[in-house]
């Protein structure tokens, strides 16, 4: 099967175990009340089972990305920058996205995956301008 990505609004009883494995500190039923239009979730789905997600809120031409993680055992196989490249595809009205620092001890795979995916380091996290 190939690797998808989708967005998702409603969650399968299968989405919730992914879901849950992917985010496991979660308040999985919170999350899906509080999608809606400007605040989204998708998924990179292979052989029915979820192996990574992002979030991200919209407002006008800007975007917030957040919460992006692949499994673990999925990792450094290209499903990261496949989702977030995808995710932006799917939303071209945005032309601004942030993604803020974590604060996470990773900062240096964190700055290569971001780079690797047109990513530029600003202050506080990480801005990326598309073209119009």
């Amino acid at each position: 099967m190939k690797l998808t990505i989708i967005p998702l609004r409603q969650f399968s009883a299968q989405d919730r175990i992914d879901l849950q494995k992917i985010w496991p500190q979660a308040d999985i039923e919170k999350l899906e009340r509080q999608l809606d239009d400007t605040h989204r979730l998708y998924a990179a789905r292979f052989n029915e089972r979820l192996l990574g997600a992002l979030r991200m809120e919209l407002s006008g031409t800007q975007g917030k990305l957040y919460d992006l993680t692949v499994r673990e055992v999925t990792r450094r196989r290209g499903v990261g920058q496949y989702l977030l490249e995808d995710a932006l595809a799917q939303n071209p009205s945005i032309t601004h996205w942030w993604v803020a620092d974590d604060g996470s001890a990773a900062q240096e795979v964190i700055a290569a995956f971001m780079q690797a995916c047109g990513f530029r380091a600003q202050a506080d996290g990480w801005v990326y301008q598309s073209e119009v």
